[in-house]
């Protein structure tokens, strides 16, 4: 009988600008045994992320990066194939990094960075743990509600609006009774954001010049000034933003993959004085940080989707060996909602 082999990609280098395909390693091994402590679980979704840029850096960031020849980090949803370990049964649905491969071997020291999944909260569902109810729903929503603190008949300004993130902020941001403005890529995107969950107004931001053109776009989009901006992409958006911030206005900042791939140093803000001059507080956040309340989040979440006050969109790509190609689309601003790559099938 052959033995089976665990798939895997490796991190061969790191990105010089743009993410490349052979910036990652196609590696087969053998499907590890656990001992006493461990458990092997087998990966059924993969999540892709902005982030896998910064880990993939050799740069300072908010974890160590991956290693050069080591397994790419991930997030996945898995399901427990083996256990030596008694806090973990067979057939248990776990989430964690646990990296770009079909199986993963978890030491009883490890096991503490995965989380038991009650997939009983959206029966069926099991990707949406992933998006909605994973770290891209978490993102969005300790970003609005701790960081962006949202007030009824506020503005949000939201960049990167069509993708996993932004579009669960601008829906959160919804129910919290704000008027909801997104920027985004393409006609098509901005229809879906208005049409399909219910923005204000949207912004087709590659319509304009950065500078005076864009600004003026986003004050014709805001009218009543900016209250909330919601940053995930940094740069020329961000000063567009600054231009017309409300006092006392707050700036959640989740991420900048405007600036990712920028080989040359980045200059700061051109309407950087506006922080001083409208009194705006601006807090970066890692999701991470909040990770004991999740379980709240997630709940409240679901909660939201079942009610319909939340629309969520996956593009769910079939096999780890597209995993490459597929990050790229995210760069490429080519994806519309949470790209996830499926790995397995689900337990029967």
């Amino acid at each position: 009988m052959p033995q089976r082999v665990n798939r895997q990609f490796r991190l061969a280098a790191r990105p010089v600008g743009e993410v490349k395909e052979t910036d990652f390693a196609y590696r087969e091994e053998l499907i590890p045994t656990p001992k006493d402590g461990e458990i092997l679980v087998r990966n059924i979704y993969l999540s892709l992320e902005p982030t896998h840029r910064i880990w993939m850096s050799d740069r300072d960031g908010y974890m160590p990066p991956v290693e050069l020849g080591a397994v790419m980090r991930g997030m996945t949803i898995s399901v427990v194939e083996e256990s030596k370990n008694p806090e973990y049964q067979q057939g248990d649905l776990v989430r964690g990094l646990l990296g770009w491969q079909d199986y993963t071997l978890l030491t009883a020291a490890n096991t503490r960075f995965v989380s038991k999944v009650d997939a009983s909260l959206l029966p069926g569902k099991l990707p949406a743990y992933l998006g909605p109810l994973g770290m891209t729903g978490c993102t969005a929503y300790f970003g609005l509600i701790d960081v962006g603190q949202p007030k009824a008949g506020e503005t949000i300004l939201i960049s990167a609006a069509a993708g996993a993130v932004g579009s669960m902020v601008g829906q959160i941001a919804k129910a919290t009774g704000c008027r909801v403005v997104g920027t985004a890529g393409t006609d098509e995107k901005c229809s879906w954001l208005k049409e399909e969950l219910g923005f204000d107004e949207t912004i087709n931001y590659k319509k304009y010049q950065p500078g005076a053109e864009l600004e003026a776009a986003v004050a014709r989009a805001c009218p009543n000034g900016i209250d909330i901006y919601f940053d995930n992409v940094g740069g020329a958006i961000l000063d567009a933003a600054l231009s017309q911030v409300n006092l006392y206005a707050r700036i959640p900042l989740c991420g900048l993959i405007s600036t990712y791939n920028s080989q040359e140093p980045v200059p700061g803000p051109y309407n950087y004085s506006q922080i001083m001059m409208k009194r705006v507080r601006v807090q970066g956040f890692i999701v991470g940080d909040y990770y004991p309340r999740w379980p709240k989040a997630i709940a409240e979440i679901a909660r939201w989707i079942k009610e319909g006050k939340i629309k969520y969109s996956l593009e769910i790509v079939k096999g780890l060996e597209n995993a490459p190609r597929s990050l790229l689309k995210i760069f490429q601003g080519t994806n519309q909602g949470k790209i996830i790559i499926k790995l397995s099938d689900e337990p029967g």
